[in-house]
């Protein structure tokens, strides 16, 4: 995946793509995988960098959603969860299988929660994972043993999905690339409301509402497996979840006016995931344990006047405008191929381009392992059938000692992956702002002038 060449290909082209998609997210690069794969001449452009805003800043989960469940939204439920076991079986080297563990300390919880989960489970069908189960209270703390044991009386565990968001969206769009898609970041099309360019009376089809999470040491959450609380003060799930030998804490619901490229986490958000994680756990985290703080803004569909985010919809809305624009939205990482096989049954429509099945049920994301080879180091695991190029590169030097982070991975990421920036490579590329932010600060002058090695770029550029 090579930018100058996707620059080229976009300054040259003689003829008319049949699709163009602005916006580099979980959606849009989905949509150019499907496009691209049935045949279609597809281009993409991102103004800053893939799955840089909501795409990596989620709770790492691929899931069906039990908070949805609860609700009784039966039908997004089982769309989540087929979405779930597809992206399973055509990412394996990005998604895993993890343990949930629901913790109860009223005698109702157990038996409530129980059959909740069996259910969940029953709807996964032939591409569930393993099934749920009640645990006793010595087998809840066996399973997390850093849980509140005060007045702990069991708990139920169930099975869900993990994954890397920034590292599946690179993958996507390499995928896209393979398919013969156009894909190129930093490309600024337009203006930034493209739907009120095109028809300025249009009323907003989103709310924003933002979702922040804390990343902890892994002592907190030493185990292997994850603790949901079912029901917060403001309604939501909340999860701690292990992730890269770290643990994830998060989310919250909170509206917000408008849609910053930069979302900040407020206090009473920190302050909120803070409470939460003490009340659970038998260490409380202090504000010094604290190693990281994201926040992402999820693009929800605006329904009746409703002030309360978590009231409003997480399926996806497609709009087709006068002018033949679409616009896709809401939905979330789980459904993306779903939400990018209905949009372009519907660009085929609208632009009567040839009618094309859908064929990514089943297409292998970029760095897919066949099945059995899995022998890969640690470090490189997430990057499946690459990884044996990377280690050929022979830089296998640290560029900090807390990150696992190596020279050959930055060389790599600005080679074939389009990083362009020191944040590319430290926030997406690799996870090493979101695993420990005050070791990326520190490492971030080395990152620069690898950047600069591959790119020849001026020692002005590096300051």
């Amino acid at each position: 995946m090579n930018r100058a060449h996707a620059l080229r290909e976009l300054a040259d082209a003689t003829e008319p793509f049949d699709l163009l998609i602005v916006g580099g997210g979980a959606t849009g690069l989905g949509t150019a995988v499907d496009a691209a794969s049935r045949g279609h001449r597809v281009a993409l452009v991102e103004q800053a960098d893939f799955a840089k805003g909501t795409s990596s800043r989620s709770t790492k989960l691929v899931h069906g959603g039990v908070r949805y469940l609860r609700q009784g939204n039966i039908s997004l439920v089982l769309e989540a969860l087929r979405e779930r076991g597809r992206l399973t079986l055509n990412a394996p080297h990005l998604v895993r299988d993890l343990a949930f563990v629901i913790p109860n300390y009223q005698w109702w919880e157990g038996p409530f929660y129980g059959i909740g989960m069996k259910v969940y489970d029953q709807l996964a069908g032939r591409l569930g994972l393993a099934p749920s189960r009640h645990l006793n209270r010595d087998e809840t703390i066996a399973a997390i043993p850093t849980i509140e044991t005060d007045s702990l009386t069991g708990g139920v565990i169930y099975h869900d999905g993990q994954f890397d968001d920034a590292r599946l969206a690179v993958n996507l769009a390499q995928t896209a690339v393979e398919h013969g898609a156009t894909v190129a970041n930093y490309v600024r099309v337009f203006v930034d409301q493209l739907r009120t360019a095109d028809e300025p009376t249009v009323k907003p089809l989103v709310a924003v509402s933002q979702g922040v999470h804390l990343v902890l040491p892994k002592r907190f959450l030493p185990g292997e497996a994850a603790i949901m609380v079912p029901k917060t003060a403001d309604g939501r799930v909340l999860f701690a979840v292990p992730w890269h030998d770290r643990v994830v804490v998060g989310t919250t619901d909170t509206p917000r006016g408008e849609a910053a490229l930069e979302p900040r986490a407020l206090a009473e958000e920190r302050d909120f995931i803070m409470e939460h994680a003490r009340r659970y756990l038998t260490t409380d985290p202090t504000d010094t344990d604290v190693l990281s703080v994201f926040a992402g803004l999820r693009p929800l569909v605006k329904s009746g006047d409703s002030g309360s985010t978590a009231a409003l919809s997480r399926d996806h809305t497609i709009v087709v405008a006068e002018s033949g624009l679409i616009t896709v939205t809401g939905g979330k990482w789980t459904t993306y191929r779903k939400m990018a096989e209905d949009v372009v049954d519907q660009a085929e429509m609208v632009a009567d381009l040839a009618e094309r099945d859908c064929v990514t049920k089943t297409l292998k994301v970029h760095g897919a392992m066949p099945e059995g080879a899995d022998d890969l180091p640690a470090n490189l695991a997430s990057y499946g059938a690459d990884a044996a190029r990377i280690a050929a590169l022979d830089d296998s030097d640290r560029i900090h000692p807390r990150l696992a982070l190596t020279r050959a991975e930055i060389r790599w990421h600005v080679r074939h992956e389009m990083a362009r920036t020191v944040e590319d490579v430290l926030a997406r590329r690799s996870r090493s702002l979101l695993l420990d932010a005050v070791a990326a600060r520190d490492a971030a002058p080395t990152v620069a002038a690898i950047i600069a090695e591959e790119t020849t770029a001026a020692p002005a550029w590096i300051e």
